[in-house]
């Protein structure tokens, strides 16, 4: 018997290694464009509800306007749209404020008569580098591999907590709001550059303030979906002690959001890029957990764009990106609806992610993407 123990062991390694195997690929990131999103079927939403996050400063980073963009945008027939207050923009110094992009934003969305959800930070809001605590907030750079809670960061929590009852106090008399978000993927790490974290405390006195001052709305808490065996070990891992995003959306927030990405670059050199892929991984099992939670649940982030090797996505003349070609879009959607399949509630939104790379396309001469959506939009 004693022997057992060790070969169990390196049996289940083993089934380990051959799980990440095969779902690591290698391959050249630009690809042909095809008409396959023409010819891929489009899965039937029911009650799901539709919508997009629009980044204004992705927006801008591709050359956009962004007024110019989100109007555009809703000039589709999507019902939602998510936006975020960002902090360091509405507070760009001591006692200023500067609330005219967002008033624009909302004042937009709800003249289409579209609804909202929110973002109200305050540490990290949604969108490229995530974090956007001002300056003179942070004299000092958070400590790396360190939660940031009260004890550590008291000023921060106490600024944080005016700051989000701000933004909500100035806009709950908006009836185009319908929920609250705090923070984004509230006490993960900051991507693969930062190892520190939001403690779960933190997090739940920003609910505590936002509750405050609007009673009548719901909490959304997003966090991210590792959906191959490598993301989610080394997710589990760094947020060891008090759970994930997603395990602590469950326990605090009214509203579960999932981000959703099953194709992304982790890896480039000489042409070629190594990529995860889990769209069939294990992570089914952590979807279904979900489900039975108890709690509202949405997709806030349905992957629409390419997660390649770097910062911005590359847009390539005549090409798509191998994580994310224009039949992806539809691949994603049709995957994440079809969970509804199997749960007792169906899920209540699924938001694209990737609306403003699908305009920069367009402009480039490449409408595929947004032919894609379009599709979704009218056939579903």
């Amino acid at each position: 018997m004693a022997r057992a123990k060790p070969a169990a062991a390196v049996a289940a390694a083993a089934g380990l290694l051959a799980s990440i195997a095969t779902q690591v690929r290698v391959a050249r990131p630009a690809q042909p464009l095809t008409d396959q999103w023409q010819r891929t079927p489009v899965a039937q939403r029911g009650p799901t509800r539709l919508g997009i996050s629009f980044r204004p400063l992705q927006a801008a980073t591709f050359g956009l306007d962004p007024a110019e963009a989100l109007d555009r945008l809703l000039g589709y027939p999507f019902e939602l749209v998510r936006l975020a207050a960002y902090w360091d923009r509405i507070e760009p110094q001591p006692g200023v404020s500067d609330f005219g992009e967002l008033d624009r934003h909302i004042d937009a969305v709800a003249a289409a008569g579209r609804e909202i959800i929110l973002c109200v930070g305050a540490v990290k809001a949604f969108g490229y580098p995530e974090y956007f605590v001002p300056v003179h907030h942070t004299p000092e750079p958070l400590p790396e591999r360190r939660l940031i809670d009260a004890t550590t960061h008291g000023p921060l929590l106490e600024s944080a907590c005016g700051f989000v009852a701000r933004v909500v106090e100035r806009y709950r008399d908006r009836p185009s709001i319908i929920a609250w978000q705090v923070e984004h993927e509230a006490v993960d790490p900051l991507g693969m550059e930062h190892s520190w974290r939001l403690s779960a405390d933190f997090v739940a006195q920003e609910i505590a303030a936002v509750r405050e001052a609007d009673p009548s709305r719901p909490i959304l808490m997003n966090g991210f979906l590792p959906t191959s065996a490598p993301v989610a070990i080394t997710q589990r891992w760094r947020t060891r002690g008090q759970g994930d995003s997603l395990d602590v959306a469950t326990r605090l927030a009214d509203i579960v959001g999932v981000d959703f990405y099953p194709r992304h670059a982790i890896a480039a050199k000489a042409g070629r890029s190594v990529y995860l892929d889990g769209r069939r991984g294990p992570w089914q099992r952590r979807r279904r957990s979900l489900f039975t939670a108890g709690r509202e649940l949405m997709v806030c982030e349905g992957q629409a764009e390419p997660w390649e090797a770097v910062t911005r996505p590359p847009s390539q003349p005549a090409v798509g990106m191998y994580s994310c070609l224009p039949e992806h879009v539809i691949d994603v959607y049709n995957q994440c609806i079809r969970w509804n399949d199997d749960a007792t509630v169906a899920m209540s939104a699924y938001l694209f992610w990737g609306a403003e790379y699908w305009l920069l396309r367009e402009r480039e001469g490449d409408p595929s993407y947004l032919d894609a959506f379009q599709r979704i939009l009218r056939e579903s």
